[in-house]
């Protein structure tokens, strides 16, 4: 019987099987030892990219913060401007010829709406006071050719006020929570001699007290003229400032308002 490998023998082109497996292994490992630092280098590159790119943007983002910023400050600075025009445009659907009997004068709507959704309104005392004196209180409010009926509900004779309502729905006028200062800018809104919707403008000329007042009075040189008595005084955000009461007779540009803290604190309307 012929001999041959048992179970346990070894065949010489199984070890060479063997080596040529290893190679190959050996080979398969260091292709991929490769491909993992080329990896490697290749995501520290990526990471290197990503970094500048955020350090790019989060420039930027600063940059248009700052611009953002600026462009703040100039619209800020644009909005404190006094543009007269934009002023009556605003003012002027608020602002009526008050008509007291034989006199006539100046009203503005002010604050926020009267109880039962009308309208408060300021004008001066010396506007309503001969029909407040004989013991009427009904005036009428004229604009435009159109006329509304208005009530006194209020007066103070020493600051030369007085507080009107309307069952009309007009839009009230804000009042300025902050003093006027001299220099600054200020438009005046009411009906001289009669004429509806004039606007004049000048400045604050100065805040100072008068014998015949109880407070000082704000004294500014836009031009008045008898009708604008009780007319809005109003600054370059479109706030009420004062109320015109009173110009010098033999003089120019000198007119006096109740300044409209005055008003706030006489009359529930601001």
């Amino acid at each position: 019987m012929p001999f041959g490998y048992g179970a346990g023998g070894v065949s010489t082109s199984g070890v060479a099987r063997g080596r040529r497996g290893r190679v190959a292994a050996l080979v398969v490992i260091a292709v991929l030892a490769l491909v993992a630092t080329g990896e490697a280098v290749w995501l520290g590159q990526l990471s290197g990219r990503v970094g500048d790119a955020e350090r790019a943007l989060d420039a930027e983002r600063g940059r248009l913060d700052a611009v953002e910023g600026r462009t703040k400050a100039l619209e800020d600075k644009a909005g404190g401007a006094f543009d007269a025009q934009a002023i009556a445009a605003a003012t002027l659907p608020s602002v009526f010829r008050v008509a007291a009997g034989p006199v006539t004068g100046t009203a503005f709507a002010v604050g926020a709406p009267a109880g039962g959704g009308g309208t408060n309104l300021i004008t001066n005392f010396h506007v309503v006071e001969d029909v407040y004196g004989d013991g009427g209180r009904q005036v009428f409010l004229e604009r435009e050719g159109a006329r509304w009926p208005a009530k006194i509900v209020k007066v103070d004779k020493d600051n030369d006020l007085a507080q009107l309502t309307a069952t009309a729905k007009f839009t009230g006028l804000a009042t300025a929570s902050d003093k006027v200062a001299t220099g600054q800018q200020v438009a005046v809104v009411g009906a001289p001699l009669g004429l509806t919707d004039s606007v004049t403008t000048g400045v604050v000329s100065a805040t100072r007290p008068f014998d015949d007042s109880p407070g000082p009075l704000i004294q500014f040189s836009a031009p008045i003229n008898p009708g604008n008595s009780g007319g809005p005084v109003i600054n370059s955000a479109k706030q009420v400032v004062g109320v015109a009461t009173a110009k010098a007779v033999d003089a120019e540009g000198i007119g006096l308002a109740v300044p409209v803290d005055v008003v706030c604190r006489l009359f529930p309307v601001c």
